[in-house]
């Protein structure tokens, strides 16, 4: 994206840290439950309330989650890391410090390749990912005198990705982050649910002269929580150091909030530095040491992510590259499709799941796992059309019957009696009465208005009541007009 402005072209720099909660039954470094939306302070530990004498135990489950993430970004994984203090005080982290990785994290570099709307690929680095305990939740709009404080997402396990500064525009930005929830939910290692907070973003934006490589100041907007907000935070960001520049001013570095009524963004505080928090190792947990041998032990475990089942879809199923992006994107909508294609023709399979299946889930506001209509059933459908059993017209029909009943189309042909008519001499019949019916309609279309065939054509399908295999009726028509 080039912002035009009043003296010059600007580009856009801007990198990404992503905070991902580990699905994990427990803390990462206490026993506590992590169930969202228990009921305040219910799942909390002397450990994640800073108790004094209180220490912490590393939970294996979010070392292995944290290894299988690093995997899945096709990233290095560090075979030593170790944890430190993050020292800084806010009413919802009681220790007064935040247990997590600064110097040695346990992920090193990798790649995310996005798929852009132009169809073209671009690769984003990733600089590092560290694991750490989340903060608790502050709650300011219960008293307007009092805060009060809910601890029960206190040392909740966090993966924090770190991007290089790659990105060149707020749809990059998106399709990063669309991509990144899709690997993390095929993985099953965050759910993604940035609504629930459990996948939340802060922005660092600055812009620079068109053609330039130097890296000016950047501000970064903390805690956005949704694909569309964090791209206008960085449109609307990039556009106020635009007129800064263009007026003569200067960006301060500083930490700024993404107002998402106004689509603005507002200064909170000047920006920390490193030394600011006082890092040092964290005295009460020794580094953390994988072996090559567990590093392939998790490897293993790794399903086929996104960007392989696309190419699978594309290349043994037939299916388009924008289909196969669009089906491939969740992995739920995948699992189904591919259930509903076995035996069947897979791009018809993926029409029907794009269209009228995907409006059906949206009319009754259902997710894929509560559709009526089964994989089996979708795939079986499809099957009856192909078989000239059912017409695609009659198709619908059945598909409306089958979202509110789940019933199999098979039976529901049978009952309704729409079982497509391929007798010849039967068709033939109708399109004789049609033609002799419509003498004007007959003499205008041998004058030269061949645009009435398509009428004809209707008017043997409807005289039929759908059940005219179309093909017949065109072919039948087509003789008896000529």
């Amino acid at each position: 994206m080039i912002i035009e402005g009043k003296t010059n072209k600007w580009e856009i720099v801007c990198g990404l840290e992503i905070h991902c909660q580990i699905i994990s039954k427990s803390k990462i470094f206490s026993t506590a439950s992590t169930k969202f939306g228990a009921d305040a302070n219910q799942n909390v530990s002397f450990v994640d309330a800073g108790m004094p004498g209180m220490l912490p135990t590393l939970n294996k489950y979010c070392v292995h989650q944290a290894v299988k993430t690093g995997l899945g970004l096709r990233a290095v994984i560090n075979k030593y890391s170790e944890f430190s203090r993050k020292n800084y005080f806010y009413a919802d982290m009681p220790t007064g410090y935040q247990i997590t990785q600064f110097q040695y994290p346990i992920v090193g570099e990798g790649i995310v390749t996005i798929d852009l709307d132009d169809g073209t690929t671009k690769d984003i680095r990733i600089e590092r990912m560290h694991i750490e305990q989340d903060a608790g939740k502050s709650i300011h709009d219960i008293d307007p005198h009092k805060t009060f404080i809910d601890l029960n997402r206190a040392g909740v396990g966090l993966m924090e990705i770190v991007t290089k500064p790659d990105f060149r525009s707020p749809e990059e930005a998106g399709a990063f982050l669309r991509k990144l929830r899709s690997i993390l939910r095929y993985l099953e290692t965050c759910d993604g649910n940035m609504d629930e907070g459990s996948m939340r973003c802060d922005v660092n934006v600055s812009v620079r002269p068109l053609g330039s490589d130097e890296f000016r100041t950047r501000c970064e907007m903390k805690n956005v929580n949704s694909v569309k907000f964090v791209m206008q935070a960085i449109e609307n960001e990039a556009r106020r150091h635009v007129e800064v520049y263009e007026n003569g001013g200067k960006v301060e570095q500083e930490t700024r909030q993404f107002d998402a009524v106004s689509g603005q963004t507002k200064a909170m505080r000047k920006k920390e530095f490193a030394h600011d928090y006082r890092y040092f190792p964290e005295p009460d947990l020794p580094p953390l040491i994988l072996t090559d041998e567990y590093i392939k032990q998790v490897a293993d475990e790794l399903p086929e992510l996104p960007d392989a089942k696309k190419a699978r879809f594309v290349n043994e199923l037939g299916l388009t590259k924008y289909d196969a992006a669009v089906i491939c994107e969740n992995k739920e909508v995948a699992y189904f499709f591919e259930k509903a294609a076995v035996g069947h023709d897979a791009k018809k399979v993926a029409n029907w799941l794009m269209g009228d299946f995907f409006a059906m889930l949206k009319c009754k506001n259902l997710t894929i796992d509560e559709s009526p209509v089964s994989a089996e059933n979708l795939g079986k459908l499809v099957d009856l059309i192909e078989k000239n059993v059912i017409s695609g017209k009659i198709a619908k029909d059945v598909f409306e019957i089958m979202s509110e009943t789940g019933e199999e189309p098979e039976k529901i042909v049978e009952e309704k009696g729409w079982k497509q008519v391929t007798d010849s001499s039967a068709i033939e019949a109708i399109v004789d009465k049609v033609i002799a019916n419509n003498a004007d309609k007959v003499a205008a279309y041998k004058g030269g208005k061949t645009g009435l065939m398509g009428w004809f054509v209707g008017q043997v399908i409807k005289e039929s009541q759908g059940k005219a295999n179309p093909k017949m009726v065109n072919d039948l028509v087509v003789k008896k007009l000529s």
